[in-house]
């Protein structure tokens, strides 16, 4: 009798060759599932994020810091093409205006939008009006007549439909989109971090994101 257990138990370890590649697989799959799970978490994992400390800019005075919430965005401004569009963004970094300023618009792979001061502050979201909030510093003429290419990275200030409604709210481009060219007023370019910009939270649904992602900070470098 124990000479038939002990056959029968060596037969059931033979035949387990299978069963452990089956175990040895479901580990596998186990493992990247994990990762993959830990992956789409941590949006940010492959970003990397650049310290403006680290890098010599030709033009110091002009350049901002935008801090979101998988790294650094560092926009080049460009006075020189549109001076008052220029004048009223640094204003608004300089007031500290933006902090946790929903990107409220966002377009995947085509452009984010943020600066709504009255209804995109993170503790006082209006899903209603977000959009339509305004800086109470009064509306500013187009600068359009420059001449710009709208290229990937470009920061622009949104309007309405009409002209000469610029005020607080600003849009950058993550694709070429030339019919901007002549439309929009430019104030300026990402020059290191886009990839930070295409980590921002979308929607499937629509140009305008529920529970969005917010600035943390905007700080002119000097």
């Amino acid at each position: 009798m124990i000479k038939i257990l002990n056959f029968k138990m060596i037969k059931k370890i033979k035949a387990s060759f299978h069963e452990k590649l089956i175990l040895i697989f479901l580990i596998l799959l186990g493992i990247f599932a994990l990762s993959f799970a830990i992956i789409i978490k941590n949006k940010c994992l492959f970003v990397k994020n650049f310290d403006p400390q680290t890098i010599n800019f030709k033009d110091s005075k002009n350049i901002v810091v935008l801090n979101a919430e998988c790294g650094n965005v560092i926009i080049e401004l460009y006075p020189e093409i549109s001076p008052n569009g220029v004048k009223r963004f640094k204003k608004l970094v300089n007031s500290q205006s933006f902090d946790e300023v929903a990107f409220h618009r966002v377009i995947k792979d085509k452009l984010v939008q943020a600066g709504d001061l009255e209804f995109g502050k993170k503790n006082q979201l209006d899903y209603g009006k977000i959009g339509t909030g305004k800086s109470g510093l009064g509306t500013i003429k187009s600068e359009i007549d420059a001449e710009f290419n709208f290229d990937k990275g470009s920061v622009g200030l949104a309007r309405s439909l009409k002209y000469d409604t610029e005020d607080s709210q600003f849009f950058i481009i993550l694709d070429d989109e030339p019919l901007f060219e002549g439309e929009y007023t430019p104030i300026g370019k990402v020059i290191y971090g886009i990839k930070v910009l295409e980590k921002i939270k979308y929607s499937h649904r629509s140009e305008y994101v529920l529970r969005p992602d917010f600035i943390n900070t905007i700080r002119m470098y000097k």
